[in-house]
């Protein structure tokens, strides 16, 4: 070898032994780098809207892109289907009797303590604790408007000040309210009296917020530091026909009874079942509008998605998408939520991570308080999970190990604590039981085999007397084990 030749073959050694040295490195910092957190929850978003189920005739393209690549759950259910208790069960890990958030939030039921305490530990505080920039967009409905006597018209919104954010440091949300067409907002430096009103549909607002926090040319999060970011989408909650009507056209031609093909549906109002919102007479004939809204929610989240993958940001965060409660759309001949039936109760559940797990469909009984500790397991902060935490951290099923199953999904629906109406139930994988019990002491029973009755059209208590007693021998003892005095 020539001295000229000699001279490149080294030069070249060094080339590479530098090119592999930062090469390794880069890939050191990846393994280190802390993952990016996305949680999207859509507000009255009934699982059966999942396009990729084939139920509800929805078009949901982005939303069942990120099942097809993550964890479908398919068994999670709203233990309390209603927003606010939901809202606080997400929040805290811990459920709604000991949050205290058994109800909506509103005037009248602030003095019973139903709002989150500025005591409780979020998982926003954990995550901003271990090094995260945490923002809230969207519908917040978690804080307790200044009460009024029962007979003064109650309040829903109101404004949330900083020292009750929970560590969120970004801010861009309102308490309640249904303007999904004429939304307002506060914003993170703003006072109460700053509401911003941008004159568009909700969900294409926020994904525009979203958009310009991931650009962050304002330094709405700290560009250093990972993100956790909670987007609470509105629609498909009521009012259905504040909708787009690009979203509405998918629809055009059809009657609303050709949209609802649930066998299970009723065009009249239930007035035998002692529980759930009528109406159905009255508003079912929007159903298309909240098909409408299910796609226009799709859309703006594959917005999102694709400004992730612009920032290359997509790859290193979890997204999850998930819903408060669902929808009943007249079946049953009941509307909305606040019941044990499927439509109301079971919650899309979508955790995609590519990066580190693998996709398949999970029928793990998830409830909602194990969404905190196993998200915080995922994100390798097992040891900062509070104690007081009710849920379960079952991250160690996204990558296939072993856990134990629970046997038991809670129903819980409560009135606020000077009533003494309310119900209780759980769900198995194979029977869905409720007691409801009105305020009189009288109680009424609902039994459903959903293994052979999937729609839940026949309630068989009383037919066995050994599986009823069976049934309130373990609600009894679900109740106790969770100090619940019902």
């Amino acid at each position: 070898m020539t001295f000229l030749k000699a001279k490149i073959h080294l030069l070249l050694v060094v080339v590479l032994m530098v090119f592999s040295c930062k090469h390794n490195t880069s890939k050191e910092k990846a393994i280190e780098q802390k993952p990016n957190l996305l949680f999207i929850f859509a507000d009255q978003y009934r699982q059966a809207s999942l396009g990729f189920l084939k139920e509800d005739p929805v078009y949901t393209p982005n939303i069942d892109q990120l099942a097809k690549e993550g964890v479908f759950f398919s068994e999670a259910v709203a233990n309390n289907p209603l927003c606010s208790p939901y809202r606080a069960m997400l929040m805290t890990g811990r459920y709604s009797l000991s949050t205290g958030v058994v109800e909506n939030c509103n005037s009248q039921r602030t003095a019973l303590g139903n709002y989150l305490k500025k005591s409780e530990v979020c998982i926003s505080d954990v995550l901003v604790d271990n090094g995260y920039s945490a923002g809230y967009v969207g519908k917040w409905h978690l804080d307790g408007p200044e009460p009024t006597p029962p007979d003064v018209k109650r309040v829903w919104d109101t404004w949330c000040p900083p020292d009750r954010r929970h560590g969120f440091s970004f801010w861009y949300a309102y308490g309640t309210h249904n303007r999904h067409n004429d939304p307002y907002y506060w914003t993170t430096d703003g006072g109460e009296e700053d509401k911003v009103y941008p004159k568009k549909w909700s969900a294409e607002h926020e994904a525009d917020v979203i958009i310009d926090y991931l650009d962050n040319t304002e330094n709405q999060r700290k560009s250093k530091e990972p993100f956790a970011l909670f987007w609470s989408i509105n629609p498909p909650h009521t009012p259905f026909k504040q909708v787009p009507e690009r979203y509405q056209k998918r629809y055009e031609g059809l009657d609303y009874k050709e949209v609802l093909n649930r066998p299970n549906v009723q065009f009249k109002d239930n007035y035998e079942l002692k529980r759930g919102d009528h109406g159905v007479e009255k508003r079912l004939n929007e159903a298309k509008d909240y098909f409408a809204s299910v796609n226009g929610v799709d859309d703006q989240i594959g917005r999102v998605i694709k400004k992730l993958k612009e920032k290359g940001l997509y790859e290193n965060t979890i997204i999850v998408f998930s819903a408060d409660h669902g929808e009943m759309l007249g079946s049953q001949g009941l509307m909305h939520k606040n019941v044990w039936f499927k439509e109301a109760y079971r919650i899309p559940l979508i955790v995609h991570y590519p990066k580190k797990i693998k996709p398949k469909t999970e029928d793990l009984l998830i409830s909602v308080p194990d969404n905190m500790p196993t998200l915080l397991g995922l994100m390798n902060l097992k040891t900062e999970i509070p104690k007081k935490v009710e849920g379960v951290d079952y991250s160690d099923v996204f990558f296939d190990k072993e856990v134990i199953r629970p046997e038991k999904q809670l129903y819980f629906a409560g009135k606020s604590f000077a009533s003494k109406g309310d119900a209780r139930g759980f769900r198995t994988k194979e029977y869905t039981y409720a007691v409801v019990k009105h305020e009189n002491g009288n109680k009424f029973h609902y039994l459903y085999h959903d293994a052979e009755d999937p729609y839940q059209m026949t309630n068989i208590w009383g037919k066995n007397a050994e599986l009823d007693q069976k049934m309130e021998t373990e609600l009894a003892e679900l109740l106790t084990s969770m100090n619940d005095p019902w």
